[in-house]
């Protein structure tokens, strides 16, 4: 039940979430800590109030399915998993480290809860849309979860799986669109727009709601809202600001893709306090 009991439990989770993202960043001297805080928001909502997992049995069979198609943002799913339990926290001082589980980029065969392996960016969608199909030809009621970058809509191969989701009728998928407008180069808008990406949604035949994407009513409500749609798979354009929760990363390109120093760390975790 969503009270305001849960709501808070849901920021108190975040609020630990990030500060590991800029733990662990700084522990390994590189990492994405812009696109991995504004992720965050929507993985705890997922891990902690929508999604059927099971930290004692990864690989359950009937679980549902997630998949972070931007990558890079591998610190999110990490302090996330930690937190749920399908791996110690203090193993994610390990990230990017050599024969650590915890690589740059997601790992399906070496990280507990880990369900597809993702990096190079504009895969992820099209892996989601092959579980879903799986799940619908296997009979099963699992439903698959992705979060995509805005910048990754780039790529074509979003747009040729988002066609694909559409015609089987895949409305047991839901793609979350991290719309933190920022790329590695800069906006996103500037780089290569893909605006309007809810209009294009649409017409490929997909169900699309808008939130704000650090609201955790909002995440759930679109989420619920998403598993009455039939016959169509779901996009929640989800608003978000790339660097959440630290005041000198929020909408700041140049916080990409490097980490903070020691120095830095100290004042980010300080505002996550």
């Amino acid at each position: 039940m969503l009270n305001n009991e849960k709501i808070e439990e849901l920021c108190n989770i975040s609020k630990r979430v990030r500060k590991n993202i800029i733990e662990m960043i700084t522990e390994a001297g590189s990492g994405h800590p812009g696109g991995s805080l504004s992720c965050a928001d929507i993985l705890v909502a997922l891990y902690f109030h929508v999604m059927k997992v099971d930290p004692q049995n990864p690989g359950w069979e009937d679980r549902d399915r997630f998949v972070l198609s931007k990558g890079h943002a591998a610190p999110a799913i990490y302090a996330v998993l930690a937190e749920k339990g399908f791996f110690p926290v203090d193993e994610l001082k390990t990230l990017r480290k050599v024969d650590s589980r915890l690589q740059g980029h997601p790992d399906m065969k070496k990280t507990p809860g880990i369900d597809m392996t993702t990096g190079s960016l504009g895969q992820g969608i099209s892996a989601a849309v092959g579980m879903a199909l799986a799940g619908k030809l296997d009979k099963k009621d699992y439903r698959v979860y992705a979060v995509l970058g805005d910048g990754e809509l780039q790529e074509g191969q979003v747009w040729e799986a988002a066609m694909a989701a559409a015609h089987y009728k895949l409305d047991n998928l839901t793609i979350f669109l991290d719309h933190n407008h920022l790329q590695i180069d800069g906006t996103v808008k500037e780089v290569l727009s893909p605006e309007d990406v809810g209009e294009k949604f649409k017409a490929f035949n997909w169900n699309v709601i808008n939130i704000n994407g650090h609201d955790f009513y909002q995440i759930i409500d679109a989420v619920e809202k998403a598993k009455k749609i039939k016959e169509k798979p779901t996009a929640i354009i989800a608003e978000t600001i790339k660097g959440k929760g630290v005041p000198f990363m929020e909408n700041q390109v140049d916080w990409h893709g490097k980490a903070p120093s020691k120095e830095q760390a100290k004042e980010a975790l300080n505002y996550l306090n």
